[in-house]
């Protein structure tokens, strides 16, 4: 684990023990400066959707229309998941979207904002955000896209590209599985045990993006996500 600097104390102090919801988390998060992005940031990125979602997907972090949006995936890259997701035969209906680190990570270079790729220390911070939100949420399929995301749930040694398309059993692959497995139930504080899923790690739909062969990288995407989607529908 990455030694936190001053300018990252992590998120945790940010985030209200009585938020028990989707809402009262993300209103919590707009005021989060659990590390330095949030400085240069426009504003805190958190997830969307259902809290009932069957599958959660989790990101890299906000790029510059998401920044200046306020919602997860609503770029280019967003654009090319949505079709993915419909090509693959997932309901795009019971989805939840969300990101390892909820602030946009950029260089200026003139007028334009350049993706900078989170460091450890920035997914060290954002973690307790990915906790409290899983916490709310009970998907049956998790979907990693990117090895940011698979740094933030599964640890350094995960690699995308050794078990991309491959199920494995949540929380239990998780890099830390007991942040994951229990679930408050009430407002009184009672916890129960989170019901067993599965997760997916793929590409990131960026990656799509910036791939000599677009075409074969999409499929790749494609495939994996109809692996999901077999799941769901067995």
């Amino acid at each position: 684990m990455a030694e936190q600097s001053e300018s990252a104390p992590g998120a945790q102090r940010f985030i209200p023990p009585e938020a028990d919801t989707l809402d009262a988390l993300r209103a919590a998060a707009s005021g989060c400066q659990g590390c330095e992005l949030y400085r240069d940031a426009s504003q805190t990125v958190f997830g969307r959707g259902d809290e009932s979602a069957r599958v959660v997907f989790v990101g890299e972090q906000p790029g510059d229309m998401e920044d200046q949006k306020g919602l997860p995936f609503v770029g280019p890259a967003g654009r090319l998941l949505r079709k993915a997701v419909d090509d693959s035969g997932l309901d795009p209906g019971h989805i939840y979207l969300t990101n390892a680190v909820k602030h946009f990570r950029f260089e200026l270079r003139g007028k334009r904002r350049i993706h900078q790729t989170p460091d450890r220390v920035h997914i060290t911070a954002c973690r307790p955000w990915l906790v409290a939100e899983f916490a709310r949420l009970h998907p049956e399929i998790v979907v990693v896209l990117g090895a940011t995301a698979a740094k933030a749930l599964l640890g350094p040694a995960f690699r995308v590209t050794r078990q991309r398309g491959e199920l494995l059993p949540w929380p239990a692959s998780a890099q830390h599985p007991e942040d994951f497995r229990q679930v408050p139930v009430d407002s009184a504080g009672k916890r129960a045990d989170t019901p067993p899923a599965q997760l997916l790690a793929t590409i990131h739909p960026s990656a799509v993006l910036r791939a000599d062969d677009q075409d074969k990288a999409y499929e790749g995407l494609v495939a994996d996500l109809t692996v999901a989607a077999r799941a769901l529908a067995g």
